[in-house]
């Protein structure tokens, strides 16, 4: 099994910068990708980004040039910068672990995004 633990939310004012942390442990060698996602209050569930074992990264077209994901494989950690957050940013950040099947592995228990005008 894995077990994903996030860290790093917060209060933030609009153009502040904040730095999401998903540590994995367990089976984290069946652990193809991780991602980032965000519910936002009344709002579905949606990806922000997500960086496989290889690598590649994908973003949503909302955080492009503002976020950056990235690994930290001795840690096997995966962390999200966030710069220049807008308001719309606020929200439930959760990170979630992929196999090679891209079946979910597990969610973490989310951390709070909140950014002030």
């Amino acid at each position: 099994q894995v077990q994903l633990v996030e860290s790093g939310g917060g209060l933030v004012q609009a153009g502040g910068s904040l730095r999401l942390s998903c540590a994995a442990s367990g089976s984290t060698s069946s652990i193809a990708a991780i991602g980032w996602y965000r519910q936002a209050p009344g709002k579905q569930r949606e990806m922000v980004a997500s960086i496989n074992k290889g690598g590649s990264v994908n973003y949503a077209e909302s955080t492009k040039g503002r976020f950056t994901i990235s690994r930290d494989n001795t840690k096997n950690t995966v962390y999200l910068q966030m710069n220049s957050l807008k308001p719309e940013d606020t929200a439930v950040y959760y990170c979630n672990a992929r196999n090679i099947w891209t079946d979910s592995l597990a969610w973490g228990q989310g951390t709070q995004v909140t950014v002030s005008s």
